[in-house]
């Protein structure tokens, strides 16, 4: 019954998360010369988490379907009130996040995935934890193009949306790289 539960679950999010991308999944900004930015969001995925988490980070696909470069510039969330927009370097041997304050450019006809890893939304002083088959309703806000509402499709730690499990990965470095105790 389990099983049949989360397969139906996981049928439902795909198809509202298909109909909202393509029915609302993007918009285009009121650009001042009359060329707009138009943001195609694909892919919008988080890692549940543990309880007691400070943190967890959110990963989608942007396109700009636009003549015009935009920027992703901030998000908001019902489940904090601190979402950052996060990049992710190695420092020698140690992967380090930091956040960026002027967001991140999406430039006219191109993609920029946020993934483990690299860019990433960052949400954090998490009151409740993040759960596992709970879609996460998020607001990503641009520089031109209006904000859209999208759906985290929110999968096991430690997992991603293809279901492959990530042991070694990013995630396991965001604890010393933010000196929180889990994410």
């Amino acid at each position: 019954m389990f099983i049949l539960r989360t397969v139906l679950l996981f049928s439902l999010l795909l198809i509202s998360t298909s109909l909202f991308a393509h029915h609302g999944g993007s918009h285009e900004g009121d650009g001042s010369d009359g060329h707009g930015s138009l943001i195609e969001v694909s892919q919008p995925w988080i890692r549940a988490t543990p309880p007691g988490a400070g943190a967890g980070g959110g990963f989608v696909t942007l396109t700009n379907r636009g003549d015009q470069d935009d920027r992703l510039v901030g998000a908001t969330s019902s489940i904090t009130e601190r979402v950052e927009i996060h990049t992710m370097e190695m420092d020698g041997d140690v992967m380090r996040m930091a956040p960026l304050s002027g967001g991140i450019e999406i430039p006219a006809g191109s993609t920029v995935t946020l993934a483990p890893g690299g860019l990433h939304l960052m949400f954090m002083d998490l009151a409740t934890p993040i759960v596992e088959g709970e879609p996460l309703l998020v607001t990503l806000e641009f520089q031109h193009a209006d904000s859209i509402d999208i759906q985290l499709q929110v999968v096991p730690p430690g997992a991603s949306p293809e279901g492959e499990e990530h042991h070694q990965d990013s995630h396991d470095h965001q604890e010393e790289a933010h000196g929180h105790t889990q994410h």
